[in-house]
């Protein structure tokens, strides 16, 4: 999650209320995971997103996991030693509540982690999974981006640099800020700025500006003759768009996101899939994998089939033994889970047809009010914003806003009350 980045690894002291002004993810997790484990974060909370706050535990096959994050499938041992990191792990936030109150906590990463008869079973503390279940978070869980690292320094600088990609500037971070962000403060050696600049900020950011979707570029700003602060400029990377995982319908409407579901495929996996490798080549290991018989774990072989490209000579034999206890298991607790998905997901059908009559209504409204009256509108509403990312949300697409549908709603409920009634 930051760690999987969820890196959604914050700043301390005065840095922490500049963040909070730009509505960044203010959660600080500790920096000191391994490039593994941070992949590990990530897919682990991929996995849970949509059921992050209604349900309290979360499931994935063990081997499916050990494959996408790299693992040998069958290395147990170093997959208990990272979910044991992970549950050390501690998480810090300190940001504005939906109230706009100063809210400070602090959480382990995971509450608890188990494997059992090849199930991985793992949960979020009640407090963090609601901190960890946002848009702008998860969209820093990009297991296609991520693939492309092969340096912790360099997954951590990118999920910190990223979450400012709208403003353009991370603002200015203290040298001991830094070293935090990036898991090696308390080493006397990073205590030199020429050993920190040679080992860590150009390596680290070579590998994003060859990796990602963004480009950066460090700023200094020093105190005499010695270095106290940096900053790094981004913009996006013309030659590598951000990989987007499409939320419209029309990819739920394909034959080949069908198909996978039908497989157990999670909603969330499956839109990833062919957003990553295209429909076509999904529904060539799709067809692929129909000649092949019963394998233990579907899931886990479509993953290694997109990764590797199994073709007639190239895939291994899949397994011909009967189910065992354990794949059986498996497969009830995805059926579990792509059940509560899909009643999930009906749910959410429901409240966005609520929310587009509810957008219908504001147009209806707005349209009744004079040029004088909606320019007062706007700016009374605009002023009502707290952050640079709802402001910029609200002067590119106006009362359709997406990003402030809750914070318009209120305020033309307000402002003509009964207007969302009968």
């Amino acid at each position: 999650m930051s760690d999987t980045q969820i890196d959604m690894d914050h700043l301390s002291g005065a840095l922490r209320r500049e963040t909070v002004k730009k509505n960044v993810a203010a959660i600080h997790i500790s920096g000191k995971l391994t490039l593994l484990q941070r992949k590990l974060s990530n897919v682990l909370l991929l996995n849970a997103y949509d059921a992050l706050t209604s349900a309290q535990t979360h499931t994935i096959d063990a081997r499916t996991l050990a494959m996408m994050v790299g693992y040998n499938s069958n290395d147990f041992d170093t997959l208990r030693a990272s979910l044991r990191a992970l549950a050390e792990t501690v998480a810090e936030w300190d940001m504005l509540d939906d109230k706009g109150r100063q809210e400070w906590g602090v959480s382990s990463l995971l509450s608890f982690a188990k494997l059992t008869n090849g199930v991985c079973e793992y949960a979020y503390s009640p407090a963090l999974a609601q901190k960890l279940h946002d848009p702008k978070i998860y969209a820093l869980i990009n297991v296609h981006i991520q693939r492309n690292f092969s340096s912790g320094h360099g997954l951590a600088l990118y999920e910190n640099c990223y979450r400012f990609v709208r403003t353009g500037s991370t603002g200015w971070w203290t040298l001991e800020t830094f070293r935090k962000l990036m898991g090696v403060d308390g080493s006397s050696y990073y205590e030199s700025f020429k050993h920190l600049n040679a080992k860590i900020i150009k390596t680290a950011v070579a590998e994003v500006n060859k990796s990602a979707d963004i480009v950066i570029e460090p700023e200094f700003r020093k105190k005499g003759r010695s270095v106290t602060d940096i900053r790094f400029l981004i913009r996006e990377n013309p030659q590598m768009a951000m990989f987007q995982i499409d939320d419209s319908e029309g990819v739920r409407n394909l034959g080949v996101y069908r198909a996978l579901r039908a497989q157990g495929v999670s909603d969330r996996l499956a839109r990833q899939w062919i957003a990553e490798h295209g429909e076509a080549y999904v529904q060539q290991k799709l067809d692929y994998m129909k000649g092949q018989g019963d394998v233990k774990s579907t899931v886990g072989y479509l993953s290694a089939a997109l990764r590797d490209d199994y073709s007639a000579t190239t895939a291994p034999e899949p397994d011909p033994e009967p189910p065992t206890a354990e794949a059986v298991a498996v497969a009830a607790a995805r059926a579990a889970e792509k059940a509560a998905e899909d009643q999930a997901y009906e749910a959410r059908a429901t409240e966005r047809s609520a929310r587009a009559a509810k957008f219908a209504i504001v147009e209806d409204l707005v349209s009744r009010r004079n040029p004088t009256q909606r320019d007062a509108d706007k700016q009374l509403f605009m002023a009502s914003l707290r952050d640079d990312l709802e402001r910029e949300s609200f002067a590119a697409h106006g009362w359709r806003s997406g990003l402030n549908a809750t914070a318009i709603f209120e305020f033309w409920a307000e402002l003509e009350p009964g207007a969302f009634t009968g």
